[in-house]
Protein backbone atom coordinates (compact mmCIF):
# COMPACT_ATOMS: atom_id res chain seq x y z
CA UNK A 1 0.00 0.00 0.00
CA UNK A 2 2.88 2.37 1.20
CA UNK A 3 4.47 1.39 -2.30
CA UNK A 4 1.32 2.27 -4.08
CA UNK A 5 1.42 6.45 -2.60
CA UNK A 6 4.95 6.95 -2.81
CA UNK A 7 4.53 5.69 -6.78
CA UNK A 8 5.83 8.75 -8.98
CA UNK A 9 4.78 11.10 -5.84
CA UNK A 10 7.06 13.98 -8.20
CA UNK A 11 4.64 13.75 -10.56
CA UNK A 12 1.79 13.42 -8.89
CA UNK A 13 3.07 16.38 -6.56
CA UNK A 14 3.86 18.38 -9.89
CA UNK A 15 0.00 17.65 -11.17
CA UNK A 16 -0.99 19.21 -7.84
CA UNK A 17 0.65 22.34 -8.14
CA UNK A 18 -0.40 23.13 -11.42
CA UNK A 19 -3.60 22.24 -10.52
CA UNK A 20 -3.95 24.90 -7.62
CA UNK A 21 -2.33 27.13 -10.50
CA UNK A 22 -4.86 26.68 -13.17
CA UNK A 23 -7.54 26.98 -10.67
CA UNK A 24 -6.12 30.71 -9.49
CA UNK A 25 -6.15 31.59 -13.43
CA UNK A 26 -9.58 30.68 -13.97
CA UNK A 27 -10.99 32.34 -10.87
CA UNK A 28 -8.82 35.57 -11.82
CA UNK A 29 -10.41 35.45 -15.06
CA UNK A 30 -13.79 34.73 -14.36
CA UNK A 31 -14.06 37.37 -11.30
CA UNK A 32 -10.90 39.90 -11.75
CA UNK A 33 -9.36 42.65 -8.97
CA UNK A 34 -11.05 45.80 -10.41
CA UNK A 35 -11.22 49.72 -8.67
CA UNK A 36 -13.93 52.00 -8.11
CA UNK A 37 -14.39 55.20 -7.08
CA UNK A 38 -16.90 56.87 -4.63
CA UNK A 39 -17.19 60.58 -4.64
CA UNK A 40 -18.63 63.20 -1.98
CA UNK A 41 -17.81 60.79 1.31
CA UNK A 42 -18.22 62.73 4.38
CA UNK A 43 -15.44 62.39 6.74
CA UNK A 44 -15.85 61.83 10.39
CA UNK A 45 -13.73 63.25 12.97
CA UNK A 46 -12.64 61.24 15.43
CA UNK A 47 -10.71 61.69 18.77
CA UNK A 48 -11.61 65.38 19.43
CA UNK A 49 -10.62 65.57 22.35
CA UNK A 50 -7.30 65.98 21.84
CA UNK A 51 -8.28 69.66 20.87
CA UNK A 52 -10.50 70.39 23.19
CA UNK A 53 -7.96 69.15 26.05
CA UNK A 54 -5.80 71.78 24.65
CA UNK A 55 -8.96 74.29 25.44
CA UNK A 56 -8.89 74.57 22.06
CA UNK A 57 -11.45 74.09 18.93
CA UNK A 58 -10.43 73.28 15.74
CA UNK A 59 -12.62 74.55 12.04
CA UNK A 60 -12.07 73.06 8.63
CA UNK A 61 -10.00 75.37 6.40
CA UNK A 62 -11.75 75.47 2.73
CA UNK A 63 -14.13 73.18 1.23
CA UNK A 64 -16.56 70.77 2.95
CA UNK A 65 -15.28 67.82 4.74
CA UNK A 66 -15.86 65.46 1.89
CA UNK A 67 -13.61 62.95 -0.12
CA UNK A 68 -13.07 60.78 -2.82
CA UNK A 69 -12.33 57.18 -2.02
CA UNK A 70 -11.18 54.42 -4.66
CA UNK A 71 -11.57 50.76 -3.47
CA UNK A 72 -9.61 47.85 -5.09
CA UNK A 73 -10.75 44.16 -4.86
CA UNK A 74 -12.58 41.39 -7.19
CA UNK A 75 -15.21 42.46 -9.11
CA UNK A 76 -18.06 40.70 -7.34
CA UNK A 77 -17.05 42.16 -4.31
CA UNK A 78 -16.76 45.91 -5.45
CA UNK A 79 -20.58 45.17 -6.88
CA UNK A 80 -22.24 44.70 -3.26
CA UNK A 81 -20.42 48.29 -2.34
CA UNK A 82 -22.61 51.61 -1.65
CA UNK A 83 -20.87 54.79 -0.75
CA UNK A 84 -23.28 54.31 2.91
CA UNK A 85 -20.79 51.02 2.98
CA UNK A 86 -17.95 53.59 3.06
CA UNK A 87 -16.66 55.40 5.79
CA UNK A 88 -13.69 57.86 6.30
CA UNK A 89 -12.22 58.94 8.96
CA UNK A 90 -10.02 61.66 10.58
CA UNK A 91 -7.96 60.92 13.16
CA UNK A 92 -7.29 64.14 15.41
CA UNK A 93 -4.78 61.62 17.78
CA UNK A 94 -2.84 61.53 14.45
CA UNK A 95 -2.68 65.25 13.67
CA UNK A 96 0.63 66.85 12.31
CA UNK A 97 1.06 69.39 15.47
CA UNK A 98 3.60 72.05 13.02
CA UNK A 99 0.71 71.89 10.12
CA UNK A 100 -2.59 70.72 11.43
CA UNK A 101 -3.21 68.40 8.93
CA UNK A 102 -4.97 65.05 9.91
CA UNK A 103 -4.64 61.78 7.66
CA UNK A 104 -7.71 60.45 6.36
CA UNK A 105 -8.53 56.58 6.51
CA UNK A 106 -11.00 54.77 4.97
CA UNK A 107 -12.72 51.64 5.69
CA UNK A 108 -15.74 49.40 3.98
CA UNK A 109 -18.04 47.99 6.33
CA UNK A 110 -20.87 45.22 5.52
CA UNK A 111 -18.65 42.91 3.67
CA UNK A 112 -17.83 39.78 5.95
CA UNK A 113 -14.60 37.73 5.19
CA UNK A 114 -13.61 39.45 1.74
CA UNK A 115 -10.60 41.59 1.18
CA UNK A 116 -10.12 45.23 -0.52
CA UNK A 117 -7.71 48.21 0.01
CA UNK A 118 -8.86 51.93 -0.45
CA UNK A 119 -7.35 55.26 -1.15
CA UNK A 120 -8.46 58.76 0.36
CA UNK A 121 -8.45 61.63 -2.09
CA UNK A 122 -7.42 64.06 -0.51
CA UNK A 123 -5.27 61.91 2.07
CA UNK A 124 -4.84 64.71 4.42
CA UNK A 125 -7.54 67.24 5.83
CA UNK A 126 -6.38 70.98 7.10
CA UNK A 127 -7.97 72.35 9.95
CA UNK A 128 -7.12 75.53 11.86
CA UNK A 129 -6.87 75.51 15.51
CA UNK A 130 -8.76 78.88 17.49
CA UNK A 131 -9.13 79.72 21.25
CA UNK A 132 -13.09 78.55 21.73
CA UNK A 133 -15.61 81.38 21.53
CA UNK A 134 -19.47 81.84 22.63
CA UNK A 135 -21.96 84.30 22.31
CA UNK A 136 -25.92 84.55 22.70
CA UNK A 137 -28.27 86.09 19.81
CA UNK A 138 -32.21 86.59 19.67
CA UNK A 139 -33.83 84.23 17.41
CA UNK A 140 -36.10 85.84 14.49
CA UNK A 141 -38.84 84.19 12.77
CA UNK A 142 -38.73 83.42 9.02
CA UNK A 143 -42.76 82.69 8.16
CA UNK A 144 -41.94 82.01 4.03
CA UNK A 145 -42.83 78.15 4.28
CA UNK A 146 -46.46 79.04 6.34
CA UNK A 147 -49.27 78.50 3.46
CA UNK A 148 -52.75 79.95 5.15
CA UNK A 149 -55.51 78.70 3.35
CA UNK A 150 -57.41 81.85 0.67
CA UNK A 151 -58.55 84.57 2.58
CA UNK A 152 -56.79 84.49 5.77
CA UNK A 153 -52.81 86.04 6.02
CA UNK A 154 -50.08 85.58 8.53
CA UNK A 155 -50.36 87.65 11.61
CA UNK A 156 -47.11 87.83 14.26
CA UNK A 157 -44.80 85.07 14.84
CA UNK A 158 -42.53 84.63 17.81
CA UNK A 159 -40.04 81.81 18.33
CA UNK A 160 -38.95 79.51 21.16
CA UNK A 161 -36.99 80.21 22.60
CA UNK A 162 -36.23 83.54 21.92
CA UNK A 163 -32.61 83.28 22.44
CA UNK A 164 -29.56 80.44 21.19
CA UNK A 165 -25.86 80.80 22.68
CA UNK A 166 -23.70 79.71 19.86
CA UNK A 167 -19.79 78.07 20.30
CA UNK A 168 -17.39 77.58 18.03
CA UNK A 169 -14.09 79.15 16.82
CA UNK A 170 -13.77 83.00 17.76
CA UNK A 171 -13.56 83.65 13.95
CA UNK A 172 -16.90 82.11 12.88
CA UNK A 173 -18.56 83.36 16.27
CA UNK A 174 -16.72 86.87 15.59
CA UNK A 175 -18.98 86.55 11.70
CA UNK A 176 -22.55 85.47 12.64
CA UNK A 177 -24.82 88.41 11.89
CA UNK A 178 -28.00 87.06 12.71
CA UNK A 179 -30.09 83.72 13.71
CA UNK A 180 -33.88 82.88 12.60
CA UNK A 181 -35.75 80.27 12.64
CA UNK A 182 -36.95 78.95 9.64
CA UNK A 183 -40.22 77.12 9.43
CA UNK A 184 -39.57 74.19 8.19
CA UNK A 185 -42.28 73.45 4.74
CA UNK A 186 -44.81 70.52 5.16
CA UNK A 187 -48.24 69.41 5.49
CA UNK A 188 -48.72 70.87 9.05
CA UNK A 189 -47.54 74.90 7.40
CA UNK A 190 -49.85 74.80 4.48
CA UNK A 191 -53.74 75.62 4.73
CA UNK A 192 -53.27 76.67 8.04
CA UNK A 193 -56.84 79.00 9.31
CA UNK A 194 -55.92 79.10 13.12
CA UNK A 195 -52.74 79.63 15.18
CA UNK A 196 -50.25 77.05 15.30
CA UNK A 197 -46.99 75.97 16.68
CA UNK A 198 -44.41 74.71 14.00
CA UNK A 199 -41.37 73.08 14.07
CA UNK A 200 -38.37 74.95 12.48
CA UNK A 201 -34.61 74.86 11.35
CA UNK A 202 -32.12 76.78 12.57
CA UNK A 203 -30.23 78.88 9.99
CA UNK A 204 -27.36 81.46 10.98
CA UNK A 205 -26.01 84.24 8.18
CA UNK A 206 -23.04 85.83 8.53
CA UNK A 207 -22.08 89.20 7.75
CA UNK A 208 -22.79 88.83 3.82
CA UNK A 209 -26.14 87.44 4.89
CA UNK A 210 -24.95 84.14 3.63
CA UNK A 211 -26.12 81.31 5.59
CA UNK A 212 -23.06 79.70 7.57
CA UNK A 213 -21.89 75.86 8.30
CA UNK A 214 -23.13 74.70 11.29
CA UNK A 215 -20.80 71.53 11.24
CA UNK A 216 -18.72 72.72 13.63
CA UNK A 217 -20.65 75.05 15.18
CA UNK A 218 -22.73 73.80 18.83
CA UNK A 219 -25.45 75.22 20.35
CA UNK A 220 -27.61 74.90 23.80
CA UNK A 221 -30.81 73.77 22.40
CA UNK A 222 -30.89 70.43 22.96
CA UNK A 223 -33.19 68.14 21.98
CA UNK A 224 -36.46 70.35 22.40
CA UNK A 225 -35.27 72.01 19.02
CA UNK A 226 -37.02 75.49 17.62
CA UNK A 227 -40.66 76.20 16.78
CA UNK A 228 -42.59 79.01 15.82
CA UNK A 229 -45.82 80.39 16.94
CA UNK A 230 -47.67 81.74 13.84
CA UNK A 231 -50.68 83.89 14.18
CA UNK A 232 -53.16 83.16 11.35
CA UNK A 233 -55.56 86.33 10.94
CA UNK A 234 -58.31 86.78 8.53
CA UNK A 235 -58.51 89.05 5.33
CA UNK A 236 -61.34 91.36 4.45
CA UNK A 237 -62.06 93.95 1.40
CA UNK A 238 -63.37 97.58 2.96
CA UNK A 239 -63.73 100.50 1.30
CA UNK A 240 -61.84 104.01 1.96
CA UNK A 241 -63.93 107.14 3.01
CA UNK A 242 -63.10 110.50 2.90
CA UNK A 243 -66.33 112.61 3.88
CA UNK A 244 -64.89 116.23 3.41
CA UNK A 245 -61.42 118.26 3.87
CA UNK A 246 -60.02 121.08 5.63
CA UNK A 247 -59.42 124.58 4.84
CA UNK A 248 -60.88 127.02 2.38
CA UNK A 249 -59.48 126.89 -1.38
CA UNK A 250 -58.79 130.16 -3.15
CA UNK A 251 -61.08 133.44 -4.00
CA UNK A 252 -63.13 132.47 -6.68
CA UNK A 253 -62.36 128.92 -6.39
CA UNK A 254 -64.81 125.98 -4.93
CA UNK A 255 -64.63 122.85 -4.15
CA UNK A 256 -66.46 120.37 -5.70
CA UNK A 257 -65.33 117.19 -4.44
CA UNK A 258 -62.60 114.47 -4.77
CA UNK A 259 -61.78 110.91 -5.85
CA UNK A 260 -59.04 107.91 -4.14
CA UNK A 261 -57.10 105.45 -5.17
CA UNK A 262 -57.87 102.44 -4.47
CA UNK A 263 -60.81 103.03 -3.10
CA UNK A 264 -61.13 99.94 -1.51
CA UNK A 265 -58.32 98.40 0.80
CA UNK A 266 -57.56 94.47 1.97
CA UNK A 267 -57.19 94.38 5.81
CA UNK A 268 -56.57 91.65 8.12
CA UNK A 269 -57.36 90.54 11.55
CA UNK A 270 -59.09 88.30 14.07
CA UNK A 271 -62.69 87.30 13.23
CA UNK A 272 -63.59 89.87 15.87
CA UNK A 273 -61.95 92.60 14.81
CA UNK A 274 -62.88 93.00 11.34
CA UNK A 275 -66.41 91.98 12.36
CA UNK A 276 -66.25 95.44 13.58
CA UNK A 277 -64.86 97.18 10.46
CA UNK A 278 -66.78 98.03 8.05
CA UNK A 279 -65.39 100.72 5.87
CA UNK A 280 -61.69 103.11 6.92
CA UNK A 281 -62.50 106.43 7.48
CA UNK A 282 -59.85 109.22 6.30
CA UNK A 283 -60.64 112.56 8.64
CA UNK A 284 -60.99 115.85 6.93
CA UNK A 285 -57.65 116.47 8.25
CA UNK A 286 -55.48 114.57 6.22
CA UNK A 287 -56.09 116.68 3.45
CA UNK A 288 -56.03 120.28 3.64
CA UNK A 289 -56.96 122.99 0.28
CA UNK A 290 -56.15 125.82 1.99
CA UNK A 291 -55.64 128.71 -0.98
CA UNK A 292 -55.60 125.07 -3.63
CA UNK A 293 -57.34 125.76 -7.02
CA UNK A 294 -57.38 123.16 -9.66
CA UNK A 295 -57.06 119.93 -9.80
CA UNK A 296 -54.40 118.44 -7.17
CA UNK A 297 -53.61 115.30 -6.09
CA UNK A 298 -52.68 114.67 -2.09
CA UNK A 299 -50.91 111.29 -0.84
CA UNK A 300 -52.45 110.61 2.50
CA UNK A 301 -50.94 107.87 4.53
CA UNK A 302 -54.08 105.99 5.99
CA UNK A 303 -51.72 103.81 8.65
CA UNK A 304 -53.04 105.93 11.61
CA UNK A 305 -56.56 105.94 10.37
CA UNK A 306 -57.08 102.14 10.97
CA UNK A 307 -59.11 100.40 14.35
CA UNK A 308 -57.09 98.94 16.32
CA UNK A 309 -56.45 94.88 15.76
CA UNK A 310 -56.85 95.79 12.10
CA UNK A 311 -53.58 95.66 9.81
CA UNK A 312 -53.11 95.76 6.21
CA UNK A 313 -52.60 92.50 4.57
CA UNK A 314 -48.98 92.15 2.80
CA UNK A 315 -48.02 93.57 -0.07
CA UNK A 316 -51.24 96.51 0.71
CA UNK A 317 -49.01 100.23 0.45
CA UNK A 318 -50.17 102.05 3.19
CA UNK A 319 -50.95 105.52 0.79
CA UNK A 320 -53.73 106.51 -0.88
CA UNK A 321 -53.77 109.10 -3.48
CA UNK A 322 -56.81 111.60 -2.89
CA UNK A 323 -57.20 113.43 -6.19
CA UNK A 324 -58.89 117.26 -5.03
CA UNK A 325 -60.92 118.70 -7.13
CA UNK A 326 -61.27 122.83 -7.22
CA UNK A 327 -63.18 124.65 -9.71
CA UNK A 328 -63.89 127.92 -10.46
CA UNK A 329 -67.61 129.25 -9.89
CA UNK A 330 -69.61 128.20 -12.45
CA UNK A 331 -68.45 124.73 -13.27
CA UNK A 332 -68.77 121.46 -11.91
CA UNK A 333 -67.08 118.09 -11.95
CA UNK A 334 -69.00 114.90 -11.21
CA UNK A 335 -67.23 111.65 -11.26
CA UNK A 336 -69.71 109.27 -13.11
CA UNK A 337 -69.01 105.32 -12.27
CA UNK A 338 -69.27 103.55 -15.07
CA UNK A 339 -71.78 101.02 -13.93
CA UNK A 340 -74.64 104.15 -13.64
CA UNK A 341 -74.44 103.81 -17.50
CA UNK A 342 -77.77 102.84 -19.14
CA UNK A 343 -77.17 100.30 -21.67
CA UNK A 344 -79.14 100.18 -24.85
CA UNK A 345 -79.38 98.10 -27.69
CA UNK A 346 -77.12 95.62 -26.46
CA UNK A 347 -77.07 92.60 -29.34
CA UNK A 348 -78.36 89.21 -28.04
CA UNK A 349 -75.65 86.74 -27.70
CA UNK A 350 -73.11 89.55 -26.73
CA UNK A 351 -72.25 90.43 -22.91
CA UNK A 352 -70.42 93.94 -22.22
CA UNK A 353 -67.75 94.57 -20.10
CA UNK A 354 -65.83 97.83 -19.46
CA UNK A 355 -62.20 97.91 -19.73
CA UNK A 356 -61.51 99.84 -16.54
CA UNK A 357 -63.78 100.45 -13.60
CA UNK A 358 -62.66 104.16 -13.05
CA UNK A 359 -64.81 106.78 -12.78
CA UNK A 360 -65.40 108.77 -15.80
CA UNK A 361 -64.90 112.76 -14.64
CA UNK A 362 -67.62 114.78 -16.04
CA UNK A 363 -67.17 118.58 -16.40
CA UNK A 364 -70.24 120.99 -16.08
CA UNK A 365 -70.86 125.02 -16.80
CA UNK A 366 -73.66 126.54 -16.04
CA UNK A 367 -75.13 128.48 -13.33
CA UNK A 368 -74.40 128.34 -9.69
CA UNK A 369 -78.15 127.37 -8.83
CA UNK A 370 -78.23 124.73 -11.71
CA UNK A 371 -75.19 122.99 -11.06
CA UNK A 372 -75.71 122.93 -6.93
CA UNK A 373 -78.66 120.64 -7.84
CA UNK A 374 -77.32 119.11 -10.68
CA UNK A 375 -77.97 114.99 -10.34
CA UNK A 376 -76.75 112.59 -12.93
CA UNK A 377 -77.15 109.33 -11.34
CA UNK A 378 -80.12 108.62 -14.23
CA UNK A 379 -78.77 110.45 -17.14
CA UNK A 380 -75.90 108.82 -18.44
CA UNK A 381 -76.65 106.44 -21.28
CA UNK A 382 -74.76 104.41 -24.37
CA UNK A 383 -76.66 103.54 -27.51
CA UNK A 384 -75.43 99.83 -29.17
CA UNK A 385 -77.05 99.34 -31.85
CA UNK A 386 -73.94 99.83 -34.61
CA UNK A 387 -71.92 97.22 -32.45
CA UNK A 388 -73.09 93.86 -33.78
CA UNK A 389 -69.61 91.43 -33.37
CA UNK A 390 -67.02 90.89 -30.19
CA UNK A 391 -64.49 93.50 -29.77
CA UNK A 392 -63.13 96.32 -28.01
CA UNK A 393 -64.68 99.54 -29.16
CA UNK A 394 -64.59 103.25 -27.82
CA UNK A 395 -68.31 104.22 -27.55
CA UNK A 396 -69.91 107.46 -27.10
CA UNK A 397 -71.72 107.90 -23.34
CA UNK A 398 -75.12 110.58 -23.63
CA UNK A 399 -75.30 112.86 -20.76
CA UNK A 400 -78.85 114.28 -20.42
CA UNK A 401 -78.67 117.78 -19.23
CA UNK A 402 -80.81 120.16 -17.39
CA UNK A 403 -81.74 123.38 -18.54
CA UNK A 404 -78.81 126.03 -17.84
CA UNK A 405 -76.27 123.21 -17.53
CA UNK A 406 -74.04 122.63 -20.32
CA UNK A 407 -71.52 119.60 -20.48
CA UNK A 408 -68.13 120.97 -21.84
CA UNK A 409 -66.90 117.83 -23.61
CA UNK A 410 -68.34 114.96 -24.77
CA UNK A 411 -67.02 111.49 -22.72
CA UNK A 412 -66.15 108.40 -24.72
CA UNK A 413 -65.94 105.04 -22.42
CA UNK A 414 -64.03 101.80 -23.59
CA UNK A 415 -65.96 98.55 -24.04
CA UNK A 416 -65.23 94.82 -24.45
CA UNK A 417 -67.91 93.13 -26.48
CA UNK A 418 -67.90 89.21 -25.90
CA UNK A 419 -69.66 86.19 -27.06
CA UNK A 420 -71.47 84.26 -24.20
CA UNK A 421 -71.26 81.08 -23.82
CA UNK A 422 -73.36 78.88 -26.31
CA UNK A 423 -73.50 82.11 -28.20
Amino acid sequence: MKFKITRNFGLKAAALIFSVFFWLIVININDPKDDATYASIPVEFVNEEVVRNMGKVYDMVGDPQSVRVTVSGKRSVLSQIRSSNIVATADLSQMEVNTYLVPITAEVRGLEGETVTTQVTPPNLQIKIEDMKSNTYPISASTTNVVPRDGFVVGEASVNPEKITIRGTESKINNIHRVVARVISSSESTGLSEDATLEAELIIFDGNDNAMDQSQLTNNLGERGLSVNVQILREKNVPLHLKSVSGEPADGFVYTGCTLEPSTVKICGTKEALDSVSSIEIPESAVNIQGRQGREEVVVDILPFLPEGISLSKDVSNNVVVTVIIEQEGTKTIPLPVGAIQIKNLKDGLKLDFESDMDIELQFTGREEALEILDIRYAASMDLKNYKTAGTYDVAVTIETPSGVKLTKNPTVKIILTEKDGG
